[in-house]
């Protein structure tokens, strides 16, 4: 296995987690928080995907799915288009909100096929490349692809158990 298709892995395992997380669920039930100040199911899909979208076409050198292709004006959030989640506070989490699962895991799929697009055209020498010089040590391609990897799954993973509680309310 090269590491390309190592990656496209790991990209597939993160949709095969939100589908399994947020599918057949209604607008209500993906807007459910199971605490005050908890995130719910829509908006942990939601960043675990602006953060994929994001973090993917910067190192892409693309525009993002979210604008390029008007699912920020679908899911018509009274947030920033450049919003990706990053630091939100509880009333953020409760503004995001989506009318079907449908519309989150069309967006999550958009941007999956994008990313298995990129991350299979990549050489082990491409995964050297600095992406971002604002750390010590500098991010390399290799790091921030593991990096979105790990904080997808983990979302995918609260959505997931989210998911679980609703499902045994």
């Amino acid at each position: 296995m090269t590491s390309a298709q190592l990656l496209a892995d790991a990209f597939g395992r993160i949709r095969e987690a939100v589908h399994g997380a947020a599918d057949g669920l209604t607008a209500a039930q993906l807007a459910h928080r199971p605490a005050t100040g908890a995130n719910s199911i829509a908006w942990l899909v939601w960043h675990l995907t602006r953060v994929q979208d994001d973090h993917v076409a910067d190192v892409a050198g693309t525009p993002q799915l979210w604008t390029r292709d008007g699912w920020a004006g679908r899911f018509a959030l009274p947030l920033d288009a450049s919003d990706t989640g990053y630091g939100h506070t509880s009333d953020e989490v409760g503004a995001v909100r989506v009318e079907s699962a449908d519309l989150l895991t069309g967006y999550h799929d958009a941007v999956h096929d994008r990313t298995v697009e990129y991350v299979s055209g990549l050489t082990d020498a491409d995964l050297d490349r600095i992406v971002d010089r604002a750390w010590d040590p500098p991010v390399t391609l290799a790091v921030r692809l593991i990096s979105v990897i790990s904080d997808d799954l983990e979302h995918a993973g609260q959505a997931a158990y989210i998911r679980g509680m609703l499902e045994r309310a």
